[in-house]
C-alpha cells in the first residue's frame, strides 16, 4: 500500500507488502524489505538498506548524510536488519569512506524517539536505545544492549553485549559485556543478572560472570594483573573468553570500578 501523497523515486527498489503512508520522501538508492511499514514524513535517503518488517515512525530520516567534516559527498549507506523499529524523530547518519563506510543497525532491535545515530556506528541484535540517547561516530554496541534515556556516548566506545546502562549517562570509556553501569562518571555497578536470567543464562554461569568482575572492579587491580588472575584461575568458557577479549581490545580503557574516583 503506497498513499498517492508520497513521494517514491521511480528507481528505489520497493519490496512487496511495504505500506508507505502520506507525506513519505524515498530517495533514488534505497531498497526496502517486505512487510516494513513507513510511517508519514519520514525522510528515507539514499543509501537506506531496510530489512523485512521494520517499522519506522513517523519523522525519522533514515540514511541522511553524515555530520562530519570529512565527508565528502562519498556513496555509503544505513543497513537495518529485519524486524527493527525505528520510532518518531530518529535520525541514522550514513557511513563515511575513512572507516566502515556504512552504519548498520542489526534485527530486532529497538531505537526509541529522537535517539540519533552517527556515522560508522555498528549496533547489533536484540539492542535497546531508550529515548533521546546520542551516539558519536564509530562506536559498536554488541547484541541485547541496553541504554538508558537521555545519554550521551562518545565516539570510537564500545558497549558489550547484554550490558545496561543508566539514563542519563555520559559514556566517555568502554562498558565491558554482562554489566551495569551508572553514576558519573560512569562506573560498574553490577552484572546484569535480572536480563541474564531473562535470556537463559544458568545461576553458574552468571555466578561466574559476577566472580570475574569481582576480580576486574572490587580487587583494586590494574586490568592486566586482573586478567592474569582471570585466566589462571577460570576455566575457558564463551563468557569468560568474551570478557577477556573486550578486555583486551579496549582502545579507550573501560569504566570505573565501584567506588573508584
Amino acid at each position: 500500500m503506497i498513499q498517492p501523497l508520497a513521494y517514491i523515486h521511480p528507481q528505489a527498489k520497493i519490496a512487496d507488502n511495504v505500506v508507505i503512508e502520506p507525506f513519505v520522501t524515498i530517495h533514488k538508492d534505497v531498497e526496502i524489505g517486505e512487510g516494513t511499514w513507513i510511517g508519514s514524513n519520514s525522510v528515507i535517503m539514499d543509501g537506506a538498506r531496510i530489512g523485512k518488517n521494520c517499522r519506522i515512525f513517523p519523522g525519522a530520516v533514515i540514511s541522511a548524510p553524515p555530520q562530519d567534516l570529512k565527508y565528502k559527498g562519498e556513496q555509503s549507506t544505513v543497513t537495518i536488519g529485519d524486524n527493527t523499529t525505528i520510532r518518531e524523530c530518529v535520525t541514522l547518519n550514513r557511513g563515511t569512506a575513512l572507516d566502515k563506510n556504512t552504519t548498520t543497525i542489526g534485527s530486532n532491535c529497538l531505537l526509541m524517539a529522537y535517539v540519533h545515530v552517527a556515522h560508522d556506528c555498528v549496533i547489533g541484535d536484540n539492542v535497546i536505545v531508550a529515548n533521546a540517547v546520542q551516539l558519536a561516530g564509530h562506536i559498536t554496541v554488541y547484541d541485547y544492549a541496553f541504554i538508558g534515556g537521555s545519554s550521551a556516548v562518545h565516539q570510537f566506545v564500545e558497549i558489550g553485549a547484554h550490558s545496561m546502562i543508566s539514563g542519563g549517562s555520559l559514556v566517555r570509556k568502554d562498558v565491558p559485556p554482562f554489566t551495569k553501569a551508572g553514576r558519573e562518571p560512569l562506573s560498574y555497578v553490577g552484572i546484569n543478572s535480572v536480563g541474564l536470567r531473562r535470556r537463559g543464562f544458568s545461576a553458574a554461569t552468571i555466578a561466574e560472570i559476577q566472580e570475574i568482575y569481582r576480580i576486574i572492579f572490587l580487587k583494586k587491580y590494574n586490568v592486566t594483573k586482573a586478567l592474569d588472575i582471570i585466566e589462571a584461575e577460570f576455566t575457558p568458557s564463551v563468557e569468560r573468553d568474551e570478557i577477556i577479549n573486550f578486555l583486551q581490545n579496549s582502545q579507550r580503557g573501560i569504566m570505573k570500578g565501584f567506588g573508584n574516583t
